[in-house]
């Protein structure tokens, strides 16, 4: 599972959980857990509500949060 931080066209950015990456072929992407950056539910979403469907076209980018594994990268640069 990926957690994204998804832009949309004229709305608030929002976090949520994937079970994969998008590919080229789909035309929605399926949300669980959608959030504020911050944890608290979002403004135009019931709090009961678990998963969203939101159509590619409203959306604009997709940030693809780090997990543990990626953030024990060591870099080659010193301090």
């Amino acid at each position: 599972m990926h957690t994204v931080f998804i832009h949309m066209a004229n709305e608030e950015p929002f976090m949520a959980e994937i079970d994969d990456l998008p590919s080229p072929d789909d035309q929605v992407m399926i949300c669980v857990n959608p959030r504020r950056r911050d944890g608290k539910d979002l403004q135009n979403i019931l709090p009961e509500v678990q998963m969203i469907i939101v159509p590619w076209h409203r959306i604009h980018l997709v940030e693809v949060m780090p997990t543990g594994e990626e953030e024990e990268i060591v870099s080659p640069f010193a301090d």
